[in-house]
């Protein structure tokens, strides 16, 4: 089992910047994927973005690529997710979420642990 906390979240203004935070515990952390996803009020749990075990592989959805970037830290077994020039739109509970493999994935079902998520709100 893998427990995650998410931290970072807030209130900020539209083009500002927020950094996310995810430690993890138990598993191995170097030894699977981890994954951001989001879900706004009255919407669907959307993908974000995901990284590999080793860090080297990243995928983003479509609606943060160029403004997001995620990474990982294996020593200090936390993976983060920089979001810049951020939108009114990108206003939702940001989830961190566990792979079930090394090499992660976009879907919900291909993770199998996730936080408690961490509130971004921001205002026009």
């Amino acid at each position: 089992q893998v427990q995650l906390v998410e931290s970072g979240g807030g209130l900020v203004q539209a083009g500002g910047s927020l950094r996310l935070s995810c430690a993890a515990s138990g598993r191995t952390f170097s030894s699977y994927a981890m994954g951001w996803f989001r879900q706004a009020p009255g919407k669907e749990r959307e993908f974000v973005a995901s990284v590999d075990w080793s860090g080297s592989n990243t995928y983003y959805a479509d609606s943060v690529k160029g403004r997001f970037t995620i990474s990982r830290d294996n020593a200090k077994n936390t993976v983060y997710l920089q979001m810049n020039s951020l939108k009114p739109e990108d206003t939702a509970v940001y989830y961190c979420a566990a792979a079930r493999s090394s090499w992660g994935g976009t879907e919900g079902y291909e993770f199998g642990q996730w936080g408690q998520g961490t509130q971004v709100t921001v205002a026009s």
